[in-house]
Order: structure tokens, then sequence, then C-alpha cells
């Protein structure tokens, strides 16, 4: 069994998608099953990472607009035969699986696929992992009309969703948008997967000491101060601009509050200029950090890990924050509801003020603060990265089977019958080794479409 995967969300400094393949490629060497993955760079090459995975970087140009620290590989790479395009790749490396993580350029490699199969007879599974939402996307980047999601529909519904022969989402929030748009005859199975955390295997009162002396040293907070810290994309879709506002409130019952916020992307200046009016001096930055031991340090540092966005696809700094101990304090809303309860975090309605007042409530009971802590480091350690790309894995491989075997007619049924999901039912099913379908649609992929 060999798998490929494409993805334009890779450079060296990006986040959770990042995050997730390396994952892969570290679970596939425990497997000994071959993967590769193709991702945008400054140029092409190849990196071998153990002996069965391959990272195979392809020449491409930093995106246009947005966020440049991205590459996008652009159709001309593989419209094409020859100089180096990604059908050559395909041909070179005959993997059983193809799966695409991208809707706006190589989802119609994907297409160009699923043709040259109907013609041959000869081809791989195509799989569409959706990692984030079009709608939620068009919003932070092009309009907030009504036109945005509309547009967003009718684009997965007409073109995206009938170039695979399933999908793959990383919660039921990600997955409840294919499931929407899904019409005739274009229907295909959604499955979910959720991504995960990579263990903790720290002694987390020294490694909270070391953060607080860092914080203290870097950035001049006081350790007796309440630190917030916010991990992730500086960038529109994360909703970061109402972070000075939310301190603002926070300020005027908590004096002594601090946030440090740890990232880059196109909305530091906006953040920062924003914070200086709101917040002056109670608002740190610090550049995307590399190293791990080092981001969890920062982390561990902290009273507070604050997540602004209510239209997170997952979420996976909130559950590392789950993970290393700290209180979690994010929207009850988006995919972070894949893990996050009342049981385990602090949910607050979506805005600055919500956050701000969820904030206060855990600052106020450290009893109560224990306790979901406790709670939390459980949810999390459900979502240890060996297991979660153990699933995935096995997920792909499921699907590839079904194909084979023609049994996609008979998932409509299944999938009609699966019963709606909570966070914790998700849990319990992840923990049993489990992969939830998602609920009212799925069908036979012919190759006729």
């Amino acid at each position: 069994m060999k798998t490929l995967h494409l993805t334009n969300a890779f450079h060296e400094r990006s986040g959770g998608i990042r995050t997730m393949y390396l994952a892969l490629l570290e679970q596939a060497e425990r497997e000994e099953q071959s993967m590769v993955l193709v991702v945008p760079a400054e140029r092409d090459g190849v990196e071998h990472v153990g002996r069965f995975g391959r990272i195979h970087r392809v020449a491409a140009p930093r995106s246009p607009a947005f966020d440049r620290r991205y590459r996008v590989i652009l159709p001309h790479r593989f419209l094409s035969r020859g100089r180096g395009g990604l059908r050559d790749l395909v041909a070179s490396e005959r993997p059983d699986i193809v799966e695409v993580a991208d809707k706006y350029s190589l989802c119609y490699f994907a297409g160009l696929l699923r043709r040259e199969r109907r013609r041959t007879g000869i081809g791989p599974t195509l799989i569409g992992s959706s990692c984030e939402r079009l709608d939620d996307n068009l919003r932070a980047f092009v309009t907030r009309h009504p036109a945005a999601s509309m547009a967003a529909r009718r684009f997965l519904g007409g073109v995206y969703i009938g170039m695979f022969d399933a999908h793959v989402a990383n919660s039921q929030y990600t997955a409840a948008e294919l499931e929407r748009s899904m019409r005739h005859p274009h229907v295909r199975p959604v499955y979910m997967s959720p991504p995960g955390v990579h263990p903790v295997n720290v002694v987390l009162p020294s490694l909270r000491a070391a953060g607080r002396q860092s914080l203290k040293a870097t950035f001049g907070i006081p350790t007796t101060a309440v630190c917030l810290v916010y991990a992730g994309r500086l960038s529109p879709e994360k909703n970061v601009s109402i972070l000075p506002d939310m301190m603002a409130r926070l300020l005027a019952v908590v004096p002594d509050a601090h946030l440090l916020l740890i990232g880059e992307g196109p909305e530091r200046m906006r953040v920062a200029h924003l914070a200086a009016v709101s917040a002056p001096d109670r608002v740190h930055f610090h550049p995307h950090v590399v190293d791990r031991r080092a981001l969890y340090e920062l982390t561990a540092g902290a009273d507070i890990f604050v997540h602004p966005n209510p239209r997170e696809p997952f979420g996976i700094g909130p559950l590392e924050a789950m993970a290393l101990g700290v209180p979690v304090v994010l929207p009850a809303a988006g995919g972070v509801l894949t893990y996050a309860t009342d049981a385990n975090a602090w949910l607050a309605v979506p805005g600055a003020e919500g956050l701000a007042a969820a904030v206060m409530r855990a600052v106020v009971n450290p009893a109560e603060r224990r306790r979901r802590v406790d709670a939390a480091r459980h949810t999390a350690a459900r979502f240890a990265w060996p297991l979660a790309a153990e699933r995935m894995l096995a997920l792909h491989r499921a699907i590839h089977a079904e194909r084979l075997a023609g049994a996609p007619q008979t998932a409509a049924g299944r999938a009609r019958r699966s019963t709606e999901l909570t966070a914790d039912a998700t849990a319990g099913l992840l923990c049993r080794g489990g992969v939830v379908r998602v609920p009212a649609s799925a069908g036979n992929p012919d190759d006729r479409v």
C-alpha cells in the first residue's frame, strides 16, 4: 500500500496541516507503509523521511495574495506531462491512494486523475481532505456578504465534491459544509477523523516554572501577573483582531493582566496597532516557535490559553494547551467542540466581551480550574498523535478497500442510519479506535461523473 498526499498549506513555519502530515509520515514509518508527501517550495527537491517516507518539493510561486509565506502549486504543473509535472510524479510513484488537502488549485488535479481513471479503468482512490471551510475563508479574506456562502456552496456541490471518491473532514463543523453543499450527481461519503497533539513527555511543574521565568525575562511580565497566551497564525480567519478589545475589558477588572501572542501572519501589524490603543504595554508578540519544547515552555508559563476564533475548523493549539495543563478559554462554536466542553474548558459567547467574561470565570475559581484542567489532560490524551495518525491511515485504507470492493452503494444506507455525535460521544468513539462517518449523505461515487 502506498499513499500520496498533496497540499499547498505547507511551509517550514506553517502550523496544523504541516504538523498533521509530519505525524502521518512518522506513523507510516512505524507501520512500514509507503507514504509520499507533495508540497510547494522555492525549488524542486526530494527529501527521504525514514525508509518508507518521501517529501517531494515542487517549485511554486508565492501566494499572490493574503499570506505570502505560502506557495501555491498552480495548474500548469499538472495540466501537461513532462517538465517534472505532477502527472509524471504520480505515474512514477504509482500510489494506491491520492489524498488532496486543497480546495483552490490541487483539487483540479484530482479531477484530472479521476477522468484518466474513467478512460483507462486504472487509477488511485481519490480522497478529499477538508481541514478548513471554504465559506469561512471567503468570509475572512474576500467578503462578509451572504453571497460568499452561496458561492462556496455552489462550487463545492457542483465542482469540488465530485472530484473525489470520498471526503475526510477534521471535525463535524468542517464536514457540515460538505454535507449542506452536496447534491446529485456529486454525492459522496463524508468521514470525520480529527487530528491530534504530540504527547507531553515532560514534568509539567518544572516546565511551567521555566516558562514563567522566560516570560518575565523576555517580556517583563511579572510572575504574579495573570498571563494569557494565544498560539497560532495571526491571520484574518483566526479572528485575532478582537483580542485587544478583550484585553481592554479584562484590564478593567484584572489590572495586572498580560497577553502573549505567539505566531506570525498578515494581521500582525493591525493587531499591534489595536493593542497600542486598547491595551498599551499589555499585549506582547513572539514570532513563530519552531522548537516544540520552547513552544510548550512559553504556553505552560501562562495562566490561561485563549482562542478567539468561533469558526475554527478543529484547533490544535487549544488541544495542546489542554495537554500541557493550561486552562483553556474558547468560543462555544466551531470545530473546537470536537473536544472542548464545559467540563474541560471555559466556553464563551463568541466575541471580545464573552471571552473576557469567560477568562474572569476561570481566574476567580482555583478549585474549578484544577478540576477542569485535569479533565482536559485526559481529553488530550485521547487525541495523541500516534493514535490520531493511526486512525487516519486506517481510514484511508478502508476507503480504498470500499472502492475496490464496489461497496459504496451500501454505504449510503449505513450513513443515513448514523446518529449525530456530541463532542463527548466523538471522544468516546475515538478512545475505542473508531472512525465516525458523518450522517446523512453518502452515495455511489461512480466514475460516470
